[in-house]
């Protein structure tokens, strides 16, 4: 099977559920008509400015997924964003070979996070890499970060994932040792915000929000130690520690 990204941009609106959401929606779609594996889905942060049209985050969604058919992929994402597309949306849609991602998309995607850029600049670099990029409703402005989404997921640098090939991180909860999360998940580390590594037969609360980063091509759960007594030692680092390292 051969590895591709599929990213997907502004397919909301103020009164419908978001494209995280939706990217989840259609992996799922992916894999109940034997499409593909979806490794992750990733959420990448892009640029607030007033200039820039967005529902509430201006960020997009990121598939990693291992198939034999981009061709009923790409249709099969097609159909499904002009299906759900909410009023008013700009919907886009990349999908790419991973190894034809290289640094110019990665830079594009960089460039997201800090600037006003152009679909008719989108268009041109994707068909310069051989990239599909297509926009599908209203201004289809969508595209610009849908190739961002692409980018920022190859850089492996950037992002956090909001699905993950194993359990739905949504439903976990409790107190786990790190080698079962280890057995859940795919992940590939675990490390305390100094960096440790935590060892396998270590507890840690998982609480109600996991959402593990993509840092330096590998992707990490990050947790606190616990100073109180308690059974378990860790906890997953919070919130707006996690925001603050991926958007």
């Amino acid at each position: 099977m051969k590895k591709y990204l599929l990213a997907i941009d502004d397919t909301d609106n103020e009164n419908t559920r978001g494209t995280g959401f939706r990217s989840r929606e259609l992996g799922t779609l992916f894999e109940s008509k034997l499409l593909g594996f979806v490794e992750t889905i990733s959420r990448h942060q892009l640029f607030f400015d007033v200039r820039i049209p967005y529902t509430s985050q201006n960020s997009s969604a990121c598939m990693l997924i291992e198939s034999n058919n981009k061709k009923d992929l790409i249709q099969t994402a097609r159909d499904y964003l002009c299906e759900i597309a909410a009023e008013g949306s700009d919907v886009g849609l990349a999908v790419a070979d991973w190894d034809v991602v290289d640094q110019t998309i990665i830079d594009w995607g960089y460039r997201a996070k800090k600037e006003v850029l152009t679909k008719d600049e989108a268009y041109y670099i994707a068909s310069e890499k051989k990239i599909t990029l297509e926009g599908l409703t209203g201004t289809k402005d969508g595209v610009i970060g849908a190739l961002a989404g692409v980018g920022l997921r190859k850089s492996g640098d950037d992002g956090r994932c909001i699905w993950l090939k194993g359990k739905e991180i949504r439903d976990l909860n409790g107190i786990y040792t790190a080698s079962k999360l280890f057995e859940m998940l795919r992940i590939d580390a675990i490390i305390d915000l100094d960096g440790k590594e935590i060892k396998n037969y270590s507890k840690i609360n998982v609480g109600d929000w996991v959402r593990p980063a993509i840092v330096k091509n590998k992707i990490t759960i990050f947790v606190n130690s616990k100073n109180i007594e308690c059974n378990y030692e860790f906890e997953v680092a919070t919130k707006d520690y996690i925001k603050s390292i991926t958007d």
